[in-house]
Order: structure tokens, then sequence, then C-alpha cells
């Protein structure tokens, strides 16, 4: 089995990679493999709403020239999918929300493609505003028809401006490796 997350940070290794990777380590301890696809310094897009996807139907978005396509790719091949996103005015980053509103369309457009995988949000914040980042990640799993396990708490944690700042936050990284155990579990049951 594999997951893959997508680190919607600006920031390569900063905070929300840094939650990831505590997720990450759960899996890995599962026998579960794992891989990080980190948006920062790629295009991607948002859509432009040619429906193009709903013509073709051959699982790809119609936009050819940026990292989509590859991202639906992993997606498709993947057993969980792990969305991952700083806080942004209360909101996810741009370009996780570009990658969930297009792989959404696509999904939908190819009756369902990511139905029953599991899914799994994960949050950095600095202050507030996270439980709406965490609600939109959220919302592509469930209108995917996708299978979402819980945790101790919602999946957030706490990182101030520094790059680093989220390791220090011992209630949120207790919160990804309880989101971890409980993905690994759901996983192995899902695919028993």
């Amino acid at each position: 089995m594999n997951v893959v997350a997508f680190n919607g940070s600006a920031r390569k290794d900063g905070n929300t990679a840094i939650l990831v990777n505590a997720v990450f380590a759960e899996l890995k301890k599962e026998g579960i493999r794992t891989e990080l696809v980190q948006l920062a310094g790629t295009e991607i897009r948002g859509c432009n709403a040619c429906g193009t996807c709903f013509t073709n139907q051959d699982k790809r978005c119609g936009i050819k020239d940026d990292i989509l396509n590859d991202c639906i790719e992993k997606m498709l091949d993947a057993d969980g999918i792990i969305l991952a996103s700083p806080t942004y005015f209360a909101d996810v980053s741009t370009g996780m929300k570009a990658l969930i509103d297009r792989a959404g369309l696509v999904a939908k457009a190819n009756q369902d493609m990511f139905r029953r995988k599991v899914g799994a949000s994960v949050v950095a914040v600095r202050r507030a505003g996270a439980i709406h980042a965490f609600d939109t990640m959220n919302h592509f799993f469930f209108i995917s028809q996708m299978v979402v396990p819980g945790s101790s708490y919602w999946n957030i944690g706490i990182g101030g401006h520094g790059p680093e700042d989220a390791k220090g936050d011992e209630e949120g990284l207790m919160t990804m490796r309880t989101l971890g155990a409980n993905m690994a579990w759901l996983l192995k049951k899902i695919n028993d």
C-alpha cells in the first residue's frame, strides 16, 4: 500500500511538511510506502472551466502545461491521499485550492475515480483560521466519495512564522501520529 501527500505550502520542508512527516512516520511503521509532493516552486493554475475533462473522460485535465496531471496520476496510483496546507487568510493556499478544484473536477468527470480511497487533511496554522482550511480539504474527500479517518483532535499543528515552529507543538504532533496510526489501520481494513 502507498500514501501520497501534497504539501500546498510555499515553503518546502517547513511546518506543513513537518506535520505530514509525523503522519508518515506512523504509516511507515506499518509498512506503508509514502511520497511527499511539494507544490512549492511548481506551476499549478486554477480551473478554467473548459470542460475538456468531461468531453475526453481520460482521467486528465485539459490544461497540460503544469503539474496537475502528474498529481492526478499519483493520486490514482495511491491507496491513500493526504492534502496538507498552511492557513492563508483562513483557508488553504492557492496551490492547494487549484489542486482541489482541478483534480476534483477530473474525478467527477471520470465516475468519481478516487472513490473509496482513504483521504486525510493536515493543516499548519500560526493562530486562527485552520478549521476552515481543514474543511476545504475534507470537502474534496467527501465529494469524491473517499473514506476519512479521524484523530484525537482536528488535524492541525501550530507553527508561527518560523519554518520549523511546528516541531514545538507536541499536541499537534501527537494528533498527526494518531492520524497516521488510524489511517494505517483503515487502509489495512479496506485492503483486506
